[in-house]
């Protein structure tokens, strides 16, 4: 491979780790924060996709929208409609314990991505969106604008990083954590778990809505295939498991590295001889799952496991005591 076409395959590697970073980020603050087990990712992912690429293509009478507004006010918009998806989600299933929520999860999202896959009028069904536009379209032309939008999404990894960074050390996030350790305990000393659990998903919900609105973006076309539960929801999980459930660098580490396998399992893959090649994702799955096995033998909470913040001690008054 030529250095220009490496330096453009890690311009690509990187923006699609910089979506799925968003992703673990989003399962952290359920799963690592509230311990609530959302195996709808897919679901809320197609939300804010579809959402953002309606309110931001070209109109074309294939689908319902086309209004061109804005990449900023679709991204916003695909976040609060899968905000609010999650909300009412959320309604029905948040009372469900942890295996009855996934399966309920899970349910809702194939639900979604039938709406999505039949509705023809509002979606174009398997056919797609195309035309969907980038920021800052026409400053760069071609390649260059990848690494345009490549700045673009990791200001926006950032930005979802200490958002969650400021949730997990406020009262609230120690509040949610207290929920998640021991429920009875958190109600016996009156705090609203079903209130707090509620947020918990909606705030996760919307994050994903914001990571499948940048997809859509990348790459200007949207079809019911990208929205696949294998690429989205079982990836994930597979990413925040290995990177450390309740820490937000092990979140983005886990992206980075299982993304990394994924996408040079690929290249290998596609060397293999033909009668390999239909068998590649078998192979790729195949390695992933060994490499979670590897991980979760070598350090059982993740490479980077959570870590508790400390408690602040006034040292005068500690003395005064003493």
């Amino acid at each position: 491979m030529d250095p220009v076409g490496l330096l453009f395959f890690l311009v690509g590697f990187l923006i699609m780790a910089g979506i799925y970073a968003i992703l673990c980020l989003a399962l952290n603050v359920q799963w690592g924060y509230g311990g609530l087990f959302n195996a709808g990712i897919a679901g809320f992912f197609a939300v804010g996709a579809y959402t953002s690429a309606l309110l931001t293509a070209a109109p074309a009478p294939t689908h319902l929208g086309g209004f061109e507004l804005p990449v900023l006010v679709g991204i916003i918009a695909a976040a609060v409609t899968a905000g609010l998806t999650g909300w009412a989600v959320a309604k029905i299933c948040i009372r469900l314990k942890s295996d009855y929520l996934a399966m309920a999860s899970i349910g809702i999202a194939e639900i979604l991505r039938m709406v999505i896959v039949n509705e023809d009028w509002l979606t174009n069904g398997s056919l797609g969106i195309t035309n969907i536009p980038r920021p800052f379209d026409g400053l760069l032309q071609g390649r260059e604008a990848d690494i345009l939008f490549l700045a673009f999404v990791w200001v926006i990894v950032a930005i979802v990083y200490l958002v969650c960074n400021r949730l997990y050390d406020s009262p609230w996030g120690r509040t949610l954590r207290a929920v998640r350790d021991n429920e009875d305990a958190a109600r016996a000393v009156g705090k609203d778990v079903d209130s707090f659990r509620l947020q918990t998903f909606v705030i996760g919900a919307a994050l994903m809505g914001v990571a499948g609105a940048l997809s859509a973006h990348y790459f200007r076309f949207l079809s019911p295939e990208a929205t696949e539960p294998l690429l989205i929801t079982f990836l994930v999980w597979v990413m925040l498991m290995a990177g450390g459930s309740g820490n937000n660098k092990g979140a983005i580490i886990g992206a980075l590295s299982v993304w990394a396998i994924w996408s040079l399992t690929e290249i290998v893959t596609n060397r293999l001889p033909a009668e390999f090649a239909t068998r590649s994702s078998y192979i790729r799955m195949l390695l992933i799952g060994l490499l979670l096995q590897f991980v979760l033998q070598k350090y059982r909470s993740g490479l980077l496991p959570e870590r508790s913040p400390g408690i602040a001690f006034d040292k005068d008054k500690d003395k005064t005591h003493g």
